[in-house]
């Protein structure tokens, strides 16, 4: 073959096969370690990203120190793209503004002059309009950079050396804390306040086999430059622990009751205040908070003051955990991830410090080196001066008899046994080197080298001792920079639950025949005079009907009972609170009812007491009592609460402790009392046992549960609107399944009954017809007559409405 076609055939041979699979994965590990070591998170040595490191660097070679002039922020920008970060400018700039923001940084690294931004979120000015230099304490992380005590690597052209890594003089990694978001990985490291990580530090460099609750002893937890509580100890010990964990950081404010205001001074970490009062402000608008009336921002440069008034009778707990749950309160999730020896790791508090400890280690014994050479240079230098002295005559007299400096330091060396350096410094001299007072200072001077290299050489040779030079540098550093901690630590009481959003207070809950549900508050329906219509309580749909109305407290857990004998759990805030006119949410949304199953019974689970029943009835008079204990875990399907026949249903529950009466009341107006002990305890799929004789068509309407010494009355009202009160004790004790005594009479004025309460005197009524009229009255205002009357008018209906519920709101809750 030809030399030519070899050299055609050259560039294939150099060419490399590889799979493309293959070659993407390397490709991409290789631009995540990039990202990863190169750009997004922190050395653990010095807690700084390239960027923040090269920012000070290059400011450091500029001369911009904390004691020059502010130098033009684009200048710095340019000098630090320019030689050793080669990125946009935008990004370098952002990073430099974000080290010169006292509410972003714990410890600024830069001083800024001009507009850095705020709180508020505004931007700051253009790199043009500001100015910058470097903080006193950026100081201390460059100190001893000219001492050989780092390593320098070539930057990206190869024109300039630049630090792997700054001496740090501080902890900076967990004082001032780091974000970042790399390929894969995150960090979120908090800022800490600059005293207590000297003192963990030093501890940590006196005990190395402490722990981290040890460490905790100085370390309170972070320590964030807006302030703010952090709230529980538990997720700090988690975070620093493992080196993960999720902080509750909630805002600082007070509460002022006699001033009916909420005031806001300081903010959870990294919230934009604007944001938090406008999103304040919109759920305001919006109805999701109730009752402020007034919100303002009087923050100022000497910081944050929200002040959220309030509305005449507004709950103000309700609206200051509102306010919690949903701007107040924030979470901080620490992820101390940082590069050790050039690979991400996951640290804990321990190791974080450790790792500092072992860095500042490198730096001091590097610098000790490096001042030891320098003393042992000048020591051998004042040797031979010393030596001159010592032969002054000689020594002059040499060097004037020689041609140049070259021969005269020849000369020195082989006359006197100087050495290269020696000699040559001599030759260097002044003749006013050579007065008796410059003597003497060599002589002290020369003393003082030799301490120093003692001192040197002791750092070198001792752990211990070189130990207590990193802790007695760190004192420095903390009696120059200490301050007080910003955030607090709360204890913590449980986070914000729905529940304590809801307001505390008695509700009217309104359940229709199709199942429709809502709740009211009953402070909106006034008492009105006996024989009034009411107003509108509910808008059924057309034909719908109210079923029925009971009173319960918004924090109640509600036993719901239906008329097909099962029982459901449910807290009364779940059902939605809507307005007077609404219709009300299906209640298959809370309970899961089957086709023809209604709602005809409620109690609390408050009222249960030790050895307490539920007792009840159904339509067809079988009355039952089953332990309250077999209720207490309710499915979210409900379970049996009776075991009924096909045409019987359950319409009547109470609480009842086994030793008192229960009184029976038909729609015919009938009513029976008996002993309760004459009705067996007995499970939950019983029937139960009969305990009235009812009469052909005739129905039960309600049960109540009274005693011997009972002082309220039994109030009947009817379908019609007529009703009356009669004292419990003209209802004598009877055996069970009888017929009963005559109550009221049900003529066609009256109608069938349509229910049974017993009442005081000062309770009040809420009474709702089936077309949703609902009426409040005081208990007093019915009448109190006997047995066997018809009683009085208590609500006017329409001719076609008829009484749906009744239900007792108690005095004592008034």
């Amino acid at each position: 073959m030809s030399s030519d076609a070899n050299d055609a055939n050259a560039p294939a041979e150099r060419i490399e096969h590889v799979r493309i699979e293959d070659e993407m994965e390397q490709s991409y590990i290789d631009y995540a370690m990039s990202v990863i070591a190169g750009r997004a998170l922190p050395d653990v040595r010095d807690g700084l990203k390239p960027v923040h490191r090269r920012i000070l660097y290059a400011m450091h070679e500029m001369g911009v120190s904390s004691n020059t002039a502010h130098r033009k922020s684009s200048s710095i920008v340019g000098d630090t793209m320019g030689d050793y970060h080669p990125h946009g400018g935008s990004a370098i700039y952002d990073t430099l503004v974000r080290m010169a923001q006292d509410f972003s940084m714990r410890y600024p690294l830069i001083d800024g002059q001009g507009n850095f931004g705020s709180m508020d979120g505004d931007p700051a000015a253009a790199m043009r309009y500001t100015e910058a230099r470097m903080d006193p304490l950026a100081e201390e992380l460059l100190k001893d950079i000219e001492k050989d005590t780092v390593d320098f690597s070539s930057n990206y052209d190869d024109r300039l050396q630049e630090p792997d890594v700054l001496p740090s003089k501080v902890p900076n990694l967990l004082l001032n804390g780091s974000s970042g978001i790399a390929v894969g990985m995150s960090t979120n490291i908090p800022p800490h306040n600059l005293g207590e990580l000297v003192d963990a530090t030093v501890h940590l460099l006196g005990n190395p086999d402490c722990t981290v609750e040890d460490l905790m002893e100085h370390i309170k937890g972070p320590d964030f430059p807006t302030g703010g509580n952090i709230v529980g100890r538990d997720a700090i010990y988690s975070a620093y622990a493992t080196g993960r964990g999720r902080l509750r950081v909630r805002a600082e404010y007070e509460v002022d009751p006699e001033e009916g205001r909420i005031v806001i001074s300081e903010l959870p970490y990294q919230e934009n205040k604007a944001r938090v009062v406008e999103r304040i402000a919109d759920d305001v608008n919006e109805g999701k908070i109730e009752g402020i009336s007034d919100l303002r921002d009087e923050s100022d440069r000497n910081g944050v003051r929200i002040v959220v008034e309030l509305k005449r009778g507004a709950n103000i707990d309700v609206v200051e955990n509102r306010l919690l749950d949903h701007h107040l309160e924030s979470t901080f999730g620490v992820i101390n991830l940082a590069l050790v020896d050039g690979q991400p790791k996951v640290l804990s508090l321990k190791e974080s410090l450790q790792h500092y400890i072992d860095h500042r280690r490198e730096v001091v014994r590097r610098r000790s080196e490096y001042d030891l050479a320098e003393a042992e240079d000048r020591a051998h230098i004042l040797e031979g001066r010393l030596k001159a002295l010592e032969n002054v005559e000689d020594v002059v007299e040499l060097i004037r008899n020689r041609e140049d400096r070259d021969a005269a330091r020849t000369g020195l060396q082989e006359s006197f046994d100087f050495s290269e350096e020696q000699a040559a410094h001599i030759v260097r001299m002044q003749l006013g080197s050579l007065t008796s007072m410059e003597a003497a200072e060599i002589e002290d001077e020369y003393e003082d080298v030799q301490n120093t290299i003692d001192y040197l050489e002791s750092v070198l040779n001792s752990r211990e001792k070189l130990d207590s030079v990193i802790a007695d540098e760190l004192q420095e550093v903390k009696d120059d920079y200490d301050d007080d901690r910003r955030t607090s630590i709360i204890e913590d009481e449980g986070q914000v639950t729905h529940e304590d959003l809801i307001p505390e207070e008695d509700c009217v809950v309104v359940i229709t025949e199709d199942d429709y549900i809502k709740r009211m508050p009953v402070e909106n329906f006034d008492p009105q005079n006996r024989g009034g219509k009411g107003i509108i309580g509910a808008d059924p749909k057309e034909n719908d009907r109210v079923s029925k109305v009971f009173r319960a407290n918004s924090h109640d857990y509600l036993l719901c009972f239906t008329n097909q004998g099962q029982v459901y759990r449910l807290k009364t805030y779940e059902i939605p609170e809507m307005s007077r006119t609404a219709r009300g949410k299906s209640a298959i949304n809370l309970i899961d009812l089957d086709d023809g199953e209604e709602l005809t019974a409620v109690v609390s689970t408050d009222e249960f007491g030790d050895d307490e029943c539920i007792t009840m009835v159904t339509r067809n008079g079988y009355v039952k009592r089953t332990c309250c204990s077999e209720f207490e875990n309710i499915l979210s399907t409900g379970i049996i609460a009776a075991k009924l026949e096909d045409s019987d249903e359950l319409i009547d529950v109470d609480v009842t402790d086994g030793t008192g009466d229960l009184v029976i009341a038909t729609e015919a107006g009938m009513t029976i009392r008996f002993s309760e002990s004459e009705v067996s305890e007995m499970g939950r799929s019983a029937r139960g046992v009969n305990g009235i004789k009812l009469q052909d068509d005739d129905k039960v309407a309600a049960m109540v549960a009274t005693d011997d010494d009972d002082p309220r009355s039994l109030l009947t009202v009817t379908e019609h609107g007529f009703g009356k009160r009669t004292k419990l004790d003209e209802y004598r004790t009877q055996s069970r399944y009888g017929k009963g005594l005559i109550d009221i009479k049900t003529d066609d004025r009256n109608g069938r009954v349509s229910t049974a309460k017993a009442v005081t005197d000062e309770d009040h009524l809420v009474i709702m017809s089936e077309q949703g009229q609902i009426m409040r009255i005081r208990a007093g205002d019915v009448s109190q007559v006997g047995r066997n009357t018809k009683g009085v008018t208590i609500m006017g209906l329409e001719e076609d409405d008829r009484v749906a519920s009744v239900t007792v709101v108690p005095a004592e809750t008034e």
